[in-house]
């Protein structure tokens, strides 16, 4: 049985360690930082199936222009346990534990292209996708970022209110990038000849299978969207929904302004 347990110990942030080399094959975060984080405002979370901890939620105070909120950094399963919806408990109890002590915003950042991240923040949570940054972190040689540009979707979750999910409804007139038999193809409208309030872009479903099988088509879906979607940003539209196809092989994301 799977269980969410908030850690509040040395020894707990130590097993920690252990679950997030396993899953980045990177030198892990350090216990006298993370213990400092918990000391400190930060909320920590391990998944344990029974007593094995087999995932973690990492986030800690954030502040930017007198805007305080909780800055969810790190949420990571062994590969065992991944797709299987422990992430959803992990941010809903992330949230509870959040609002108790008086926090009214969260917020994060996913690569936009790791679309199960984006279904999870997006249309589960109904967090909103606010900015998108182009190689946020730089340069990382961990399993999933290597000799790709960092680029990141920053989402924010407000905690003081209830938004209903909604179905994205896809339209062909509105996709701006498709999906044309794995490869990315634009779309021939053009986003500044268009005043539309909504829109649609897809993207791969399989992001690191493709980078396992044809890296120059993964490096393609990168430029691709980051060209897309850093227009769709400047133009003042926010992600605010996610849909996988019925073959789960393309996302789309639902924009709007």
């Amino acid at each position: 049985m799977i269980t969410i347990r908030e850690l509040t110990t040395m020894e707990e942030l130590e097993e920690m360690m252990d679950v997030e080399e396993a899953v980045w094959q990177m030198e892990p975060l350090q216990v006298h930082q993370t213990f400092t984080v918990l000391k400190n405002g930060g909320i920590i979370l391990g998944a344990y199936d029974d007593e094995k901890m087999i995932g973690f939620l990492y986030s800690f105070p954030g502040f930017v222009e007198g805007d305080v909120y909780l800055c969810s950094h790190m949420l990571g399963f062994l590969p065992d346990y991944r797709k299987r919806g422990i992430g959803v408990l992990m941010k809903q109890r992330q949230a509870e534990l959040a609002k108790d002590r008086g926090y009214q915003k969260l917020r994060g950042t996913f690569d936009p292209l790791e679309t199960p991240n984006a279904y999870l923040n997006i249309q589960k949570l109904r967090a909103i996708g606010a900015y998108y940054k182009v190689n946020h972190y730089g340069e990382m040689a961990d399993e999933f970022n290597t000799g790709l540009p960092t680029d990141r979707m920053i989402i924010e979750w407000d905690l003081t209110k209830s938004t209903a999910v909604e179905e994205v409804v896809i339209n062909d007139t509105h996709l701006l990038l498709r999906n044309n038999n794995g490869h990315p193809k634009k779309s021939t409208t053009l986003l500044t000849e268009s005043r539309m309030n909504r829109t649609t872009s897809a993207v791969p479903s399989n992001f690191q299978q493709i980078k396992e099988e044809n890296f120059e088509l993964a490096k393609a879906w990168r430029f691709e969207t980051q060209q897309r979607f850093v227009e769709l940003f400047q133009a003042g539209y926010v992600a605010t929904g996610v849909k996988n196809d019925l073959n789960n092989e393309t996302t789309y994301y639902k924009l709007t302004k």
